[in-house]
């Protein structure tokens, strides 16, 4: 049976969530950005009218008012997005059990025989644009195909709204004419590298021989050749939370970075996107662990077995602690992660027998903090209490 894959990729999430829940921002120009007194003073995410006038993601805030004076900025809110994302997720899963979270914007679906269900694989597609946008006022792009990859670079085509698909037989006449940086992997400095060695469209990269590529950028290079001939042999793994006992969230950084300060943030922003959903489930992580990617592509993971906790400070150190181990503060970082596994289910009697011997006052008080954080910010929104870390 030929397998088909979804890539299910929200169009402008962070904004798009914005306008859901305040439709006076749709029409006009606006963006989900950070604090400008803060290295988080960016453009996270931009709406198709502000992208009109050449606003685009990581920009500067004061470079994104002098393009578009006008522009809306709004306050992120990390929690609210995750609970819109959620709920994207129990759309998916309609269709199928087997869906694989790539990011808190895009997962991958199995849709391997749900023809005799849904329909054609297109039918499909647009049962599910169709429903995420009428019920959650949200919009999507769908890429499909035979594989991850290819369904991934299928899901780049057409935004916002687009449908597309790239099969493997498809490959000459929709993968190969593409300039080699619009090839999913390849960042400004693999592409440089690649033009160096004469490499400039898809069609340069898959004729090349594949030892040759492996000489330059070692196994990484055997992965680029495969995925410019359409090839790629991953599965899509679920990975809900209580399914597989794993919660974890990373990040591709807006620029390659050393900047220890920012690193720390994100972190940060990262483990309590971890900690919200481990405290939802009531799961205590026994271990901590942090996938780190550097420039080159190259892929570190390091984990340290912890007192069972789904705190954000606990999480957000350890994985801090993991970082400063291993990291040594000068290869450029391009994505960063943080995950808790080897869960413990907590019931709250399981507490008191701790409490009754003063072992866990703090832990308790740390708990019923971030517990009040969560309902705060499930209420009011993410922007009305944060951490002192964040500021600095």
């Amino acid at each position: 049976m030929k397998k088909v894959i979804f890539l299910v990729d929200m169009n402008a999430f962070y904004i798009s969530c914005e306008m859901a829940r305040n439709p006076e921002l749709k029409g006009r120009p606006a963006a989900v950005a950070g604090d400008p007194k803060n290295r988080s003073g960016i453009i996270l995410a931009a709406n198709y009218e502000a992208r009109g006038y050449g606003v685009k993601t990581t920009m500067v805030l004061h470079e994104a008012k002098k393009l578009c004076p006008d522009i809306i900025f709004v306050p992120p809110d990390h929690v609210y997005y995750q609970n819109m994302s959620n709920k994207v997720m129990e759309l998916l899963r309609r269709y199928t059990p087997l869906i694989q979270v790539n990011s808190i914007d895009e997962a991958w679906l199995d849709m391997t025989g749900c023809e005799a269900l849904f329909g054609e694989p297109i039918t499909i597609a647009n049962k599910i644009m169709s429903e995420i946008q009428n019920e959650l006022d949200l919009w999507c792009s769908i890429g499909i195909s035979e594989n991850k990859f290819l369904a991934k670079m299928a899901s780049e085509i057409k935004k916002p709204l687009g449908i597309t698909e790239i099969w493997v037989k498809d490959i000459a006449e929709k993968l190969w004419p593409l300039d080699i940086r619009e090839m999913v992997g390849i960042g400004k400095q693999t592409e440089q590298k690649l033009h160096r060695l004469g490499i400039y469209k898809i069609r340069d990269l898959a004729s090349l021989d594949k030892e040759f590529l492996a000489k330059h950028f070692g196994k990484s290079g055997i992965e680029l050749h495969q995925h410019a001939n359409g090839i790629d042999q991953s599965t899509v793994s679920a990975n809900a939370a209580v399914d597989n006992k794993s919660i974890s969230r990373s990040t591709t950084l807006s620029v390659d970075t050393i900047d220890m300060k920012y690193i720390e943030k994100v972190l940060l922003d990262l483990a309590e996107e971890v900690g919200t959903e481990a405290r939802q489930y009531n799961y205590k992580g026994k271990t901590v662990s942090i996938v780190i990617k550097y420039s080159d592509f190259q892929t570190i993971t390091r984990q340290r077995a912890v007192v069972p906790t789904y705190l954000t400070k606990e999480i957000y150190q350890t994985g801090l602690d993991l970082i400063t181990e291993h990291w040594d503060g000068t290869r450029m970082i391009r994505l960063l992660g943080i995950g808790i596994t080897n869960f413990q289910y907590t019931e709250s009697e399981q507490l008191s027998f701790f409490n009754e011997l003063g072992l866990n006052g703090k832990n308790e008080k740390e708990e019923k903090l971030e517990r009040a954080i969560d309902s705060i910010r499930e209420k009011y929104g993410n922007d009305k209490i944060k951490r002192a870390k964040s500021f600095q």
